[in-house]
């Protein structure tokens, strides 16, 4: 007789991603750090393996007095400077028109959770990318909703045919839609859209919104690490010409923007023509904030607030070093991949490339033969995910060819 609920998944969580890491952790302890490839975790990592934790943010963060540490916030929607400055953060200098409303949540993960439990009713079914962040999947499970796959790639280019064939599929089952759109720098292929795919979704989406309400939910966690500055915001302006029917969640990471992985903040950006639907989420979203999380950690917006006011400037020159060596990873493993035929998704910025693979077969026997070779990598579906955010340059170099080798020994 079990005490869970009926409908409960009894089912083990299985995290490929921290059961790889803690192999190449073993691995590492064995043979030494030189022997070891580990391309696993999703963290920004410096030329000497460690992790990268911005003195920027974090010299300011040990300062704020121990009593605005232990503070509750000021409301369940967040400290209202945040979500001012979030606001401003994410669309910069945007000329975005719409009504728009801010949500702290705990990461941009509770951003992405809130939308789908509160957008969707149990039973029906949120689209996602195909190839996707494994937890999307997890929090639809958790909110008792189905999943939807749509193709990422037409050859080097978003999927636009899959995408509205499948967005059309679902809103005919159930009258309305909610849609996941992971860019730019999307994990874990590392594509970002053109402004041209961007208008033609939004062209979509107010069209198929003349049967019924659609939210696309563009999760941006990875967007300050586009290789493009602040031309990475240039396609928010295409959110103007949603229609009414449409309303537009963004979820944004402090965790990622700021290295700060662990403190948990980050934002929910409601954006609509019409001020009444745009306050109606907000009121629920609300709620569900009141009734999960409570409220988010008071320094934690106190410190990205006076970041990226205040201390701007500072903080912008020490992030774009980082950006900067992500370039130069990615660009080293792209160039290398190409000379040697090892063939991946489109890749355009961030911090995965993922290596395409016919089917889940033949990737699950070659992600263990590069463990067999002391290369950790990630499985996700159709490919694998290698996070140059994490390697070296040195560690980079040489990496796609040695990976292609092994794949020609499984062929």
């Amino acid at each position: 007789m079990s005490f869970m609920k009926q409908s409960a998944d009894l089912q083990p969580i299985e995290d490929t991603v921290f059961a790889v890491v803690s192999m190449a952790k073993q691995d590492i302890a064995e043979h030494g750090a030189d022997a070891v490839v580990d391309a696993t975790i999703g963290s920004l990592y410096d030329e000497q393996g460690k992790l990268v934790a911005y003195q920027n943010v974090f010299d300011h963060y040990n300062a704020i007095a121990k009593e605005v540490k232990a503070a509750y916030a000021a409301s369940f929607t967040g400290n209202p400077g945040f979500r001012t400055q979030v606001r401003n953060w994410v669309l910069q200098d945007q000329p975005v028109t719409l009504n728009t409303s801010v949500i702290a949540t705990p990461g941009g993960t509770g951003a992405v959770n809130m939308t789908m439990i509160n957008v969707l009713e149990p039973g029906q079914t949120v689209v996602l990318p195909e190839i996707c962040w494994g937890s999307y999947n997890l929090m639809a499970a958790q909110a008792g909703l189905k999943t939807a796959a749509y193709a990422m790639f037409d050859g080097d280019h978003f999927n636009l045919d899959s995408f509205e064939k499948v967005c059309r599929c679902v809103m005919s089952e159930q009258g309305r839609l909610l849609a996941v759109v992971n860019d730019p720098c999307h994990n874990p292929t590392g594509y970002s859209m053109s402004l041209a795919e961007w208008r033609q979704v939004v062209r979509f989406l107010n069209e198929l919104s003349e049967q019924g309400p659609c939210v696309i939910l563009n999760d941006i966690a990875y967007i300050d690490y586009s290789y493009k500055g602040t031309h990475s915001r240039d396609y928010l302006s295409t959110l103007n010409e949603l229609s009414g029917n449409v309303l537009a969640v963004i979820a944004f990471s402090c965790s990622k923007t700021l290295t700060s992985y662990g403190l948990r903040c980050g934002a929910a950006l409601i954006l609509g023509q019409n001020a009444q639907r745009v306050c109606e989420a907000e009121i629920v979203f609300e709620k569900t904030a009141r009734a999960t999380w409570s409220n988010i950690p008071n320094a934690a917006m106190e410190n990205f607030t006076w970041i990226t006011t205040e201390n701007r400037e500072a903080f912008e020159a020490e992030k774009q070093i980082y950006v900067d060596l992500l370039k130069q990873r990615s660009g080293t493993f792209i160039q290398e991949a190409a000379a040697c035929g090892l063939v991946h998704y489109p890749y355009k910025e961030g911090f995965f490339v993922t290596l395409q693979m016919p089917d889940n077969a033949l990737r699950d026997q070659y992600h263990q033969k590069l463990i067999d070779h002391h290369i950790y990598t990630v499985k996700v579906n159709k490919g694998i995910r290698v996070a140059v955010c994490s390697l070296s340059v040195a560690k980079v170099k040489g990496l796609a060819e040695r990976m292609k080798q092994i794949l020609d020994s499984l062929q």
